[in-house]
């Protein structure tokens, strides 16, 4: 594609299992948040401009910590805003919202800032690795929508993304010959003696393998994803506002699958080796500040990310 790459850092959770916002929470030696070091990599492996997604409410937290340290950055950093009543007209936020509408609803917030350009998106405060960044920033060059779109994502293996310290949510991938051919999102996986599995209704327990793949929401897509989600959005908010009116999230997975199944879009699993790191809950923190650490003894990162640039 001749537009570059976009990278679009969503920024917007509220942190409740975490208990706080984990999103500009420090983890480097000069206080630098998970997040900084997403934007070091993805500046190492090409990417030019970042649109990070948070809330109004965060936003003076935000910019005096995460955005202040960022004026430093390379990139051209913009902003985009995750609000619960930005939604299409004729919708309104029901009595008691709070929760936000979800990651495809993050995205459509930050359409704008997009624009026309092919965009890979990731999560705050997930350590996704240099790699990662070097292969879905090559996918995004390269990318052309043809007979159906030509979607990607970063697979990790599930042994290497849970957590000792509850559950977490994952988008379980089916995958033949590199090619994504079904993706789940389960919200409940745990680590337990005998392994790992999941729960959809809190009763029944499900095994999964270690070398699952999942997707850590590190995605790569055409524009045509924006149009996609901008017509499908009134749909999803229909179901939801009738069966689950105040917890209803409308998830990347589930409309990157109901286009698979469509025919209308292929998605290519990317591979990295480099091992996954996150703060799902605030005693996952002292694991990854000990990854950084040491990354940073090796010679990976410099001692203060944006004091060198």
């Amino acid at each position: 594609m001749a537009i570059e790459p976009v990278l679009v850092v969503m920024a917007a959770g509220m942190g409740s299992r975490y208990g706080g916002l984990k999103q500009i929470d420090p983890v480097g030696s000069h206080g630098e948040a998970i997040l900084d070091y997403s934007l070091y990599d993805a500046y190492e492996a090409g990417f030019r401009r970042a649109v990070i997604i948070i809330k109004s409410a965060i936003r003076s937290d935000f910019m005096d910590t995460v955005g202040k340290r960022l004026e430093k950055c390379p990139m051209d950093i913009r902003y985009a805003f995750q609000e619960l009543d930005a939604l299409p007209q004729g919708y309104t936020v029901p009595q008691g919202r709070v929760k936000p509408w979800g990651t495809c609803h993050a995205v459509l917030c930050a359409a704008e800032a997009i624009g026309g350009a092919p965009f890979a998106v990731i999560n705050a405060d997930d350590y996704y690795g240099k790699s990662a960044y070097r292969v879905i920033y090559d996918a995004l060059c390269r990318a052309q929508d043809g007979a159906s779109y030509d979607y990607c994502m970063v697979g990790y293996l599930l042994g290497n993304t849970v957590t000792e310290h509850g559950s977490v949510a994952r988008g379980i991938c089916r995958t033949e010959g590199g090619m994504l051919r079904h993706i789940e999102e389960q919200t409940r996986i745990e680590k337990y003696p005998g392994g790992i599995h999941y729960t959809a209704d809190g009763e029944t327990w499900h095994d999964l393998p270690e070398n699952t793949v999942v997707s850590m929401n590190m995605w790569g897509y055409t524009p045509s994803f924006l149009a996609e989600l901008k017509a499908r959005f009134p749909s999803f908010l229909d179901k939801a506002l009738l069966e689950n009116p105040l917890k209803a999230e409308y998830f990347l997975p589930l409309a990157v699958d109901a286009l698979m199944a469509e025919g209308k879009a292929t998605v290519r699993v990317l591979e990295s080796p480099d091992k996954w790191y996150g703060v799902t809950y605030a005693a996952d923190k002292p694991q990854v500040v000990a990854a950084l650490q040491e990354k940073t003894r090796q010679g990976l990162y410099p001692d203060g990310l944006w004091e060198t640039r």
